[in-house]
């Protein structure tokens, strides 16, 4: 990498300043929809106040739907092994939490067939029973009270039940493995972190999952119990089994990414459903024939991760951008969910949408999240509850997190006529 290129000017508008991502969705779209237009691949300046600075001052921004997939599935270009994360993460945090995430081949197609080895048929079908009777509990708890926080008391419980059911941690541990996930997907939020410094809050959270991930794991050895966490121990692939670390990196993973990216979903869809009336009373009309399609859209449209990183192995030719070897990308999926050259109208919520090939699992490839039926799973018997016991709710302005990864609400009212 020269002097010049590496002082190569940034494009006028930026996507790395706080200011930016204090801006709500509808707002950066704007930008983002220039750029698509007009420069689908523009060098970026770092992340404004970065916890880790690069090597190299800049990042190349992908933000068309098509150049996001080949992205995505060119992992033999585009690797994950020095993180995914917008900001540059310290190696400790990386290696404890991000497991599959920033791993690439051999490594991560070891670690992939061993966890899909402990998802077997009988496992998903205990996971959809719980699910059901969790969301079923859930509206229990709220639908004669007429009023409710969507956060708190709906979209953040059912996700973390159903991780805590699925690897067999005891609900007396599950507030504050909730409180742990919420810190390492908002640490960026000071309100998030309670005021106090970002590597000393992430530091503590992250060992306690980790201490956390490896008693279960060596309780589950001495004695199965029939849960996840029993399968990933026993799971074997090729005479190989996860060890130690690599179960309790894939346990603090499962206890963030499986839990926060569908409260986001749930969350933005109960606002949504608010603001397009219309969509609710269609899904309504024909639940069990319309909420598979549905699903799809809820996911587009809260496009829950914003951001994932890749590095660049060789040089390469993107978009008619040359891309070189050692340089990061950031694949932006709101952008790529709004492209107008594949989403008619992607303003509009509209849950009828088919074909929805949104990147919302991510655009492809080896990385296409591993836990997407789940998250499904959820959304429908979340939905399926409010829906045919509280369909009148409606949302009012919600709190947003900040930060550049997850596109977070933190807190929304909602009312609703009591059951009776």
């Amino acid at each position: 990498m020269t002097t010049t290129e590496c002082k190569r000017p940034f494009h006028p508008i930026e996507l790395s300043s706080k200011s930016f991502w204090a801006k709500t969705a509808q707002e950066r779209e704007l930008s983002f929809a220039v750029l698509r237009e007009h420069s689908p691949v523009s060098w970026q300046p770092q992340v404004e106040d970065p916890w880790m600075p690069e090597d190299i001052p800049g990042y190349w921004a992908i933000v068309r739907h098509r150049d996001i997939v080949e992205v995505s599935r060119r992992n033999d270009v585009f690797i994950s092994g020095e993180g995914v994360t917008f900001e540059n993460l310290p190696p400790d945090v990386l290696r404890g939490s991000q497991s599959i995430l920033a791993m690439d081949p051999p490594d991560h197609t070891k670690i992939r067939k061993l966890i899909s080895a402990a998802f077997t048929p009988k496992q998903v079908q205990r996971i959809e029973d719980q699910i059901k009777a969790n969301a079923r509990a859930i509206v229990d708890g709220i639908a004669k009270t007429g009023e409710a926080e969507v956060v708190s008391q709906i979209s953040a419980i059912l996700p973390m039940l159903t991780v805590c059911d699925m690897i067999g941690i005891d609900r007396s541990e599950q507030p504050q493995v909730a409180h742990a996930a919420e810190i390492i997907t908002g640490w960026n939020d000071p309100e998030v972190r309670g005021g106090r410094d970002r590597a000393e809050a992430l530091a503590e959270v992250g060992w306690y999952l980790t201490k956390l991930g490896r008693r279960i794991a060596k309780e589950r050895r001495q004695e199965p119990t029939g849960d996840l966490m029993s399968a990933l121990v026993n799971a074997e692939v090729d005479g190989q089994r996860l060890n130690d670390v690599e179960l309790s990196s894939f346990f603090t993973l499962l206890c963030v990414a499986g839990t926060d990216t569908t409260r986001q979903t749930a969350t933005h869809t109960i606002k949504a459903l608010t603001d397009f009336p219309e969509q609710r009373a269609w899904l309504l009309e024909d639940f069990d024939g319309r909420i598979k399609t549905a699903t799809e859209e809820m996911v587009r449209w809260a496009s829950p991760v914003m951001t994932f990183k890749r590095t660049c192995v060789q040089d390469y030719e993107l978009a008619g951008q040359r891309i070189r070897a050692g340089e990061k990308v950031v694949m932006f999926y709101p952008s790529g969910n709004w492209d107008t050259t594949v989403f008619t109208d992607p303003h509009v919520f509209d849950l009828s949408r088919d074909p929805n090939p949104h990147v919302g699992f991510g655009g492809g490839g080896t990385h296409f999240c591993l836990g997407n039926q789940v998250a499904k799973s959820q959304l429908r018997a979340l939905f399926r509850e409010l829906l045919t016991r509280i369909s009148d709710f409606r949302a009012g302005e919600p709190q947003m997190l900040a930060g550049n990864l997850i596109h977070g609400i933190k807190s929304m009212p909602i009312t609703f006529t009591p059951e009776q």
